[in-house]
C-alpha cells in the first residue's frame, strides 16, 4: 500500500474553525479512513441542506492536503468485489499506467483498484523530444493510461500521444485514455471567423494515435464528447464535492448556488437540485478578451445569504474573482468557490487568497503545486471515482468481447 500525502502550510487546519462568522462547522472526524464519527442524521441539523447521494463519500477537511483514504473502507456505491480479494493482474488482462503529468493521482487510483502502477520509462532528451517504452508486456491486455493535458499542455498532451503509439505497437488489445483534465476544451467552437476548433483536432489526434476510447471528467462543453470517433465515458466529480459540502452544517434557507457565467447555468442549477434545491443566481459578464472578464450585472437575489460559486474550472480566476467581489458588493455573507479543475494561471493565486473567499474547494484532476497553497484551500480525490469507473468500463469491454 502506498500513502501520499502533500504537506499543509502553517495554521491552515485551524482556519475554518477560527472564523466565527463562518455558517459551516467542522465535522468530527476519526484518523482512520476519515470516516465520521457521528451518523449522517446527526450531523445535519434540520434545517440543513441534504445531498442527493446513494451514499456519502466520507473526506477529511484537510486543508490544503489530498484526503488519502488509509483502509479499505469505502462508501457502498463505490464499493468493489475485487477490494476483498487480491488481483490478479496477469488474470484480469488489466494494465494502469501513468504519464508524468500527475502521478500522484494515477497512484492513488492504481491503490483503489488493488493493483500496481505499469512499469513505463518516460524521459525527455536535451532537444525536448519525448521518449516513451513500456517496460512490461501488454500484448492482449486491456491498457489504461492516466495522464491529464493539463500545463505545460503541449507537452502532457504529445507525452499522451505517444504512449498510446507505444501501447498499439506492443499489441494491447484495447487502450483506453483517462484524461482527467482535456485540455483545448474551451476551444469547441467558433466565436469569430477564422478561429480554429482546437478540441475538434485534439480528439482526432488521439483517435488517430490509437485509443479506443476515452474517459475524462467535466469536460467544459458536453459537445467535446461528439469531437470524438471513439466511445467517450463523461465522469462528473460533482458528487465529491457535493458531499463535502453535505458533511457540514448549513441552513439551507441561507443557501444560495451562483454560476458565475451565463454558460454556467445549466452546471449551476444541477448542483443547486442536489442541494435541497436551493436557490440560483447568475453573474452576468462580459469577455473583452482571452483570460480578461468585467462582471456587469447579478441576476438573483444574495442579500445575507452564503454564496457557493460553482465552475468547471479555475485559471486565472479572474471570472470568478471578480464574481465574488459582485456578490460582497450586493450582500452575501459568505463566498465559497466550487470547482474540478485548479489550473491556477498566474495570477490566480493572489485572486483567489485575497480575502475574497472563505473557502476554495477543488479537486485533484490537475496537480497542485506547493508553492500554490494559501490558507482557504481544501483538495479532494477523485482517485476512488476513476478507480471505480476504470473497473466497470473494464468490466463491460470484457463481457462484450465474450458474446463478439
Amino acid at each position: 500500500m502506498v500513502s501520499l500525502s502533500i504537506p499543509s502550510p502553517v495554521k491552515s487546519s485551524s482556519f475554518l474553525s477560527s472564523s466565527s462568522s463562518s455558517l459551516f462547522a467542522r465535522c468530527s472526524l476519526s484518523y482512520k479512513g476519515f470516516a465520521f464519527n457521528e451518523p449522517r442524521s446527526r450531523i445535519c441539523a434540520a434545517n440543513s441542506f441534504k445531498c442527493d447521494l446513494p451514499q456519502p463519500l466520507n473526506y477529511g477537511n484537510g486543508k490544503p492536503t489530498i484526503p488519502i483514504l488509509n483502509e479499505r473502507t469505502l462508501p457502498k456505491f463505490l464499493e468493489s468485489a475485487r477490494m476483498e480479494t487480491t488481483v490478479n493482474r496477469n488474470g484480469a488482462k488489466l494494465k494502469l499506467f501513468s504519464g508524468t503529468a500527475n502521478p500522484a493521482l494515477s497512484q492513488e487510483i492504481a491503490w483503489y483498484m488493488g493493483l500496481e502502477l505499469g512499469k513505463i520509462n518516460i524521459k525527455r532528451f536535451a532537444d525536448g523530444e519525448i521518449y516513451v517504452q513500456l517496460q512490461e508486456s501488454v500484448r492482449g491486455c486491456d491498457v489504461y493510461l492516466v495522464q491529464p493535458t493539463c500545463p505545460p499542455a503541449n507537452e502532457n498532451l504529445m507525452e499522451l500521444l505517444i504512449m498510446v503509439d507505444a501501447c498499439r505497437r506492443a499489441s494491447a488489445k484495447t487502450i483506453t485514455a483517462v484524461i482527467p483534465y482535456f485540455g483545448y476544451a474551451r476551444a469547441d467552437r467558433k466565436t469569430q471567423g477564422r478561429e480554429s476548433i482546437a478540441a475538434k483536432l485534439v480528439a482526432n489526434l488521439i483517435t488517430e494515435a490509437g485509443a479506443n476510447r476515452v474517459l475524462a471528467c467535466d469536460l467544459h462543453s458536453g459537445q467535446s464528447m461528439g469531437y470524438f470517433d471513439i466511445p467517450v465515458d463523461h465522469v462528473y466529480c460533482q458528487p465529491v464535492i457535493l458531499d463535502y459540502l453535505a458533511s457540514k452544517r448549513i441552513c439551507s434557507d441561507d443557501l444560495v448556488v451562483v454560476s458565475p457565467d451565463v454558460g454556467g447555468v445549466a452546471r449551476a442549477r444541477a448542483f443547486a437540485k442536489k442541494l435541497s434545491d436551493a436557490p440560483l443566481a447568475i453573474v452576468d459578464k462580459r469577455r473583452h478578451g482571452h483570460n480578461v472578464a468585467e462582471v456587469m450585472n447579478l441576476i438573483g437575489d444574495v442579500k445575507g445569504k452564503v454564496a457557493v460559486m460553482v465552475d468547471d474550472m479555475i485559471d486565472t480566476a479572474g471570472t470568478i474573482a471578480k464574481g465574488a467581489a459582485l456578490l460582497h458588493q450586493e450582500g452575501a455573507r459568505e463566498v465559497y468557490a466550487c470547482c474540478t479543475h485548479a489550473v491556477f494561471s498566474p495570477p490566480a493565486i493572489e485572486r483567489l487568497s485575497g480575502g475574497l473567499f472563505q473557502e476554495v474547494i477543488i479537486t485533484n484532476t490537475l496537480p497542485v503545486a506547493e508553492k500554490n497553497y494559501f490558507p482557504q484551500l481544501t483538495v479532494l480525490s477523485v482517485a476512488n471515482l476513476l478507480g471505480e469507473t476504470i473497473w466497470r468500463v473494464h468490466d463491460d469491454c470484457s463481457v462484450s468481447s465474450i458474446f463478439q
